[in-house]
């Protein structure tokens, strides 16, 4: 009977794999990054405990009724969390600077062009059409966008490539300035762009995203379940009616939606699924991607600069992803650099809030094209 006893106490010890216990570690690794370096904490640190939870041996949280088995069912899934979470954006973002210069929403769209570059390149390298598209989707550094899209057309690559848009959104300010530094000229980043100081009243922010989630929702049917929660959290917010559900969306439930979701992803990445060439792979391309969209905004800007006879800074086209606030944060930081009266955080929130919406279409031209249900 003792030894019987120690045999089960033993059974879990002798049922870890080497895999497996490379997972736990890069799981711990995560949990380091979230804690020591602060990058993207919120969500990599419940990332990195599930996937320690996710491969500890005979673990009954990953069985069919366990716990990480059951949200990822019922969130990821039927990609409920990743549009709750999305709910959440809408409510703290504030489209006045886009409404204020609405040509910067061409920079939103430029900034998605790494996507399609991206999908090619994982072509020839051997993944399969949906796989390509949702590797290619990690350039716009939108983590809900990159769930839902690989979730629907390549969900046995969902693991790896959440941790891809994750980890490169909080890379931004060190992977985007020295690509602008490297396409503009200290001439061009020194350009300053007055404010307009345009009051956009109430009825037209109110109108915006209502007017967005119809056409968008017209023109790209696949887009909208994504753009209609971006929106209805944005006009729960302009509405000025609802503050107790604009509240909640931003805070309790976006709080409770990403802990929820850290963990399924994490449950995702199991050993068998995770240490293969391909999840190296995708680390490149995710990276590559990441650097093609703002390449693409860069020389997009540059164009636009050019029209307007040297009144646009160019250093707007970095802010055309989707890595909102952070991306409009490096690219004032860089303009501050070459003049310190130079202040482009408006223009680049502008620029932002136009590459999340960019890339929610992107994400439903991708799904429509392939045919996702």
């Amino acid at each position: 009977m003792g030894s019987d006893a120690l045999g089960l106490l033993m059974a879990g010890l002798s049922n870890l794999t080497p895999g497996a216990a490379v997972m736990i570690a890069v799981g711990g690794l995560l949990i380091y990054l979230a804690i020591a370096k602060e990058y993207e904490p919120v969500l990599l640190l419940p990332i990195g405990a599930g996937a320690i939870l996710a491969n500890l041996p005979l673990s009954p949280l990953v069985g069919p009724d366990g716990l990480l088995s059951i949200l990822y069912r019922v969130g990821v899934g039927n990609e409920m969390f990743p549009l709750l979470i999305f709910i959440g954006i809408g409510a703290m973002t504030d489209f006045g600077p886009l409404l204020e210069n609405p040509r910067l929403m061409l920079l939103g769209a430029a900034g998605q062009f790494g996507i399609f570059g991206t999908l090619m390149l994982a072509l020839a390298l051997g993944f399969t059409l949906n796989q390509a598209a949702s590797i290619g989707i990690i350039g716009a550094i939108d983590g809900p966008t990159s769930i839902y899209v690989s979730s629907r057309l390549a969900p046995e690559l969902l693991g790896p490539i959440t941790v891809c848009a994750y980890s490169y959104m909080s890379l931004v300010p060190l992977i985007q300035p020295p690509i602008m530094r490297w396409l503009t000229s200290r001439r061009e980043r020194a350009i300053r762009m007055p404010y307009t100081q345009r009051e956009i009243g109430k009825r037209t922010r109110v109108l915006f995203p209502i007017v967005v989630t119809i056409v968008v929702g017209s023109l790209v049917p696949m887009a909208t379940p994504l753009i209609g929660m971006l929106m209805l959290g944005n006009l729960m917010k302009e509405s000025g009616v609802v503050e107790r559900l604009t509240g909640a969306s931003s805070k309790e439930i976006a709080n409770v939606v990403t802990l929820f979701l850290g963990l399924a992803v994490g449950s995702t990445m199991r050993a068998e699924a995770f240490l293969t060439v391909s999840t190296l792979k995708i680390l490149g391309l995710g990276i590559l991607a990441f650097a093609l969209d703002t390449a693409a905004g860069l020389v997009f800007a540059k164009g636009l600069n050019l029209f307007s006879r040297g009144r646009f800074n160019p250093l707007l086209g970095a802010a055309g992803i989707s890595a909102f606030p952070m991306a409009a944060r490096v690219v004032n930081r860089v303009g501050l650099e070459e003049d310190f009266d130079n202040f482009l955080l408006m223009h680049a929130m502008g620029a932002n809030t136009a590459g999340q919406v960019a890339s929610v279409v992107a994400g439903g031209v991708l799904l429509a094209l392939l045919g996702a249900s």
